[in-house]
């Protein structure tokens, strides 16, 4: 099967039946008892996710009964006991040329989910793969490993993602990334939603449970509710992801060991939660074994090298960060700010991100986050008003950074974000009190799957904030995501914007393209599609 038809395939919503093909390999005595279920057990479809030249991360969960209340997903009579899944990979859809198979257990203590680390195969090759237990057979899944090191790479390309709040609309933004061409695809947090909802939600789409997520009951009931979108099935099944988490995978705007302001959930019992939302994120994402969490921690900041073109930081700008200046939300100036003690990275991974930037020998380099990098002042008129939980509320860190990218010179830095529900794509300044300072990267923030609804084109005093921030180049308020397009001369990034998300089948369209160029840093509009 060619790509072209996999991917018309999996548009059709050919990836949520079984495919035919041979039968998996190994099948024989390797298990004494099938177990029996009470629906389909991969009713959360396959993903896969890290990919590294030789292998990639592939996952399912066992959930016959998905939306059962107590988040066990209907796999009650095997409950105490690890079930026996089979898996395979080939080089073609129809698996005639399988190249990987082996048992993985599907264990109780992760919610029957599972995650195989596999090895063995080719650099820069595409493969599909499935699962097998009992009788049943998984849907099927398309993946990619990553090119080998300094191997000379023509093009690459990837999406972004982020804030995808299932009561707020639909996720066909999801469903066009599936059709995308795409080598991999970054999603960098509120992969979830904690809270109840919107006070308006769609019809049909309101959170299980119907209260806010603590419990990790409640936090597997709410990632098997997402899961269960056939849109987001389809992505997954169609391209290796790299996901990083952000504040609604656990509490609004939490900081390190800080819940957000109005929670009454503090101390140790905060701690717990956090234990409980790291587990629930592990069991439902196509994570390595190294990311595992270790009760309230998890180590999520990696990096992946996609030959001599590009390197990505992926970074964890949560878990390590001091507590907001002035409390979390927009705020005028504040001494905190620049405090040099304080922190959005943690000192062990700023000195991480910082090594790695030295030694990269890519022609770009980015740093893959969760959260507005740019200075962003967002008073109108006379003051200044900030946010505290973005970059702005860090400004030691970002100074450092900033700093070591024009020091080092290091080639062609951009920065990916995501987390404000909007598309902006900025300058970036070694000093942004200093309008006529040197451009020293790119920034590129992606818009949100579906929080914050429809969106329209401008938001109220947008004009006035582009003025006041002359190093901010382009605004919107569409839902959708980032598609990225790398060669050695650019990076192109087209922003892909729906006309609307609170009822399914919008069209899609390219509402502006930039790109940065090769040698010289900075955004440049271009009106070529």
């Amino acid at each position: 099967m060619s790509y072209r038809r996999y991917r018309r395939f999996t548009a059709r919503g050919g990836a949520a039946a079984p495919v035919s093909g041979g039968p998996l390999a190994g099948e024989a005595g390797e298990t004494a008892s099938r177990p029996r279920f009470s629906g389909y057990p991969f009713s959360l479809g396959v993903a896969s996710g890290d990919p590294a030249p030789d292998g990639v991360v592939i996952w399912t969960r066992l959930a016959p009964d998905p939306l059962a209340a107590d988040g066990r997903g209907g796999m009650q009579s095997e409950r105490d006991k690890n079930v026996p899944v089979r898996w395979q990979v080939a080089e073609d859809a129809g698996f005639r040329r399988v190249v990987g198979h082996g048992t993985e257990p599907a264990r109780p203590g992760l919610a029957h989910s599972v995650h195989v680390e596999v090895e063995g195969l080719r650099p820069g090759r595409e493969y599909f793969y499935r699962f097998k237990v009992g009788s049943e057979t998984s849907p099927v899944g398309r993946t990619k490993t990553a090119p080998a090191p300094g191997t000379a790479l023509n093009e690459m390309s990837f999406a972004l993602c982020s804030c995808a709040n299932y009561p707020s609309g639909y996720f066909t933004a999801y469903r066009y990334m599936a059709e995308e061409d795409l080598d991999l695809v970054f999603g960098v947090g509120d992969y979830i939603y904690e809270g109840k909802g919107p006070r308006n939600p769609i019809r049909g789409r309101e959170h299980l449970p119907h209260k806010e997520a603590v419990s990790l009951d409640e936090y597997r009931l709410r990632y098997a509710q997402y899961k269960s979108d056939e849109d987001l099935k389809a992505a997954h099944a169609a391209h290796p992801w790299a996901l990083v988490l952000d504040d609604h995978e656990l509490d609004n705007n939490w900081a390190g060991d800080v819940p957000v302001e109005r929670s009454g959930i503090r101390g140790a019992a905060f701690m717990e939660r956090r234990a409980a939302a790291f587990q629930a994120y592990y069991e439902h994402t196509p994570l390595r074994s190294t990311s595992m969490p270790r009760g309230s921690d998890m180590r999520l900041y990696r990096r992946f090298t996609y030959g001599d073109l590009a390197e990505f930081n992926v970074l964890d700008t949560r878990q390590y960060r001091s507590d907001q200046a002035a409390g979390d939300f927009a705020k005028p100036p504040h001494p905190a700010q620049s405090d040099p003690e304080r922190t959005i990275t943690g000192d062990e991974q700023e000195r991480w991100l910082l090594d790695g930037l030295s030694r990269s020998r890519t022609r770009w380099n980015a740093l893959v986050q969760q959260v507005f990098f740019a200075k962003r002042d967002m008073a109108p008129d006379a003051g200044e008003l900030y946010s505290m939980d973005a970059w702005d509320g860090y400004l030691a860190s970002r100074d450092r950074i900033l700093r070591f990218l024009e020091e080092r010179e290091v080639p062609n830095p951009v920065v990916l974000s995501g987390d404000v529900h909007d598309n902006w794509a900025n300058d970036l300044l070694s000093d942004f009190d200093d309008p006529g300072s040197r451009i020293v990267g790119s920034e590129f923030v992606g818009t949100s799957i579906t929080s914050f609804g429809d969106g329209s084109e401008h938001r109220k005093n947008t004009g006035k904030i582009l003025a006041k921030n002359p190093h901010l180049k382009f605004y919107n308020n569409r839902r959708g995501y980032l598609r990225c397009r790398l060669t050695p001369d650019e990076w192109r990034t087209d922003f892909r914007v729906l006309q609307y998300v609170t009822r399914p089948g919008s069209p899609i369209s390219t509402r502006a393209t930039f790109v940065t160029r090769n040698g010289s840093p900075g955004v440049h509009r271009t009106t070529e599609q």
